[in-house]
């Protein structure tokens, strides 16, 4: 038996939102943004994880997110992201997915965070939960600016291939390692591991796990570091996702998912 890891997407998994619409606001104040860039991403970020599923809807974001970000400076953007960070991301991180990175880390496997979000943002909210592995988006850099190209776009069927890369290049053994997700465009990455689990899974990616018989994840408190520090709460869904790999399952519809998410993020400030 090799070495195992887990692999864990990053929006709506590990974070109760967005992390590329995070930055939205600090990045319009900075005016790498406009009013309309703002309103167009939010759009384009609903409409992926509505049907974003297909290679058609991810290379129309992949490409609207190139032409978006083309002439940013990349010292600009990870400097608005370290300063934003602890209160954009911070507030938002689920406890259950704390404690189940905790579990895993406990058990000796490496933590890989798999995000569409671009690797500037994607590295920080890693370092911020102790996480030093990442997968994400790659714009090409020109002159320390974006050229308006994608050098890798991690979505859909190239979280696959790049968890396979890693495996191979570490040594992990994939039959005995963990991916997490709530996405069913993260389907070919959760068919990669031998442990799949759905977290707060759309309504594509819970039909699947129903038909896979895989454990499925409910993240319901977004807890500050600090306050999870001081307050170490138990989280049995983590345990028993490591320990027997048993789903809880509980039927619930997409919008009332995250009109509760709202509610709760809205009560915590």
């Amino acid at each position: 038996m090799g070495r195992s890891a887990a692999f864990f997407d990053l929006d709506k998994t590990v974070i109760a939102k967005s992390s590329a619409l995070a930055f939205g606001r600090p990045f319009y104040r900075d005016g790498l943004i406009t009013r309309r860039d703002v309103v167009k991403s939010a759009y384009a970020q609903l409409m992926f994880r509505l049907g974003g599923t297909d290679e058609q809807s991810m290379a129309r974001t992949r490409d609207y997110l190139a032409e978006l970000c083309k002439g940013w400076q990349v010292d600009q953007v990870r400097q608005i992201v370290t300063e934003t960070l602890h209160e954009l991301i911070n507030p938002y991180v689920y406890a259950e997915a704390a404690a189940l990175i905790e579990e895993h880390q406990a058990a000796g496997r490496d933590i890989v965070l798999v995000s569409a979000s671009g690797e500037e943002i994607v590295r920080p909210i890693g370092e911020l939960l102790g996480i030093t592995d990442v997968i994400a988006t790659r714009m090409t850099i020109e002159d320390g600016r974006y050229n308006g190209k994608v050098e890798f776009y991690a979505a859909g069927p190239s979280k696959a291939i790049a968890v396979t890369e890693m495996a191979k290049e570490r040594g992990y053994d994939l039959s005995e390692s963990y991916a997490y997700s709530d996405s069913s465009s993260d389907a070919p990455l959760l068919e990669v591991v031998g442990h799949p689990t759905a977290v707060n899974p759309d309504r594509g990616l819970r039909r699947l796990a129903t038909e896979n018989a895989w454990p499925v994840l409910e993240f319901r408190h977004p807890i500050p570091l600090g306050r999870r520090l001081r307050e170490r709460p138990a989280v049995p869904v983590a345990a028993a996702a490591i320990g027997v790999g048993v789903g809880v399952a509980i039927g619930i519809a997409w919008y009332g998912r995250h009109r509760r998410a709202r509610t709760t993020r809205t009560e915590a400030r």
